[in-house]
């Protein structure tokens, strides 16, 4: 996968921050000789790559707690997604509000729509990075 598969509606939020003083300020980065308000393309793929293997850990997850518990596909991804805010919002995890919406609604799609990108039962895109796989 490149950086042109990052879907259109994934959310590309710049970076928050707070400089003191009484003047306006506008924060950017630099990286070589450019200045950029934006985040780059390697920053957003990235984003991307997380937030798509959390969608598809979530496959698994919110269907094994609809069988649990005999819940709805909406009821259950409004758990899974006060969850995930609650450890957002808690720094436990590092996601945006943004991103935390667009998993959930990934999740929903692959849930609704098991051809729409659902690759294995045990897909997880880190892992084929070399990342070590983590249970919770």
């Amino acid at each position: 996968m490149n950086r042109q598969c990052v879907p259109d509606n994934f959310p590309r939020a710049s970076a928050q921050g707070a400089v003191s003083g009484a003047q306006p300020k506008l924060l950017l980065r630099k990286s070589g000789d450019t200045y950029h308000a934006e985040p780059m393309d390697a920053e957003v793929y990235e984003r991307y790559i997380v937030c798509e293997d959390l969608a598809q850990q979530l496959v698994t997850y919110t269907a094994r707690k609809m069988a649990e518990n005999a819940w709805s596909l909406q009821t259950t991804l409004s758990k899974v997604e006060a969850g995930l805010l609650k450890k957002t919002r808690s720094g436990i995890w590092e996601f945006s509000d943004a991103e935390v919406t667009w998993t959930i609604g990934r999740t929903r799609e692959i849930l609704s729509d098991p051809a729409s990108g659902r690759t294995s039962p045990d897909s997880n895109i880190l892992n084929q990075a070399g990342e070590e796989k983590r249970d919770e």
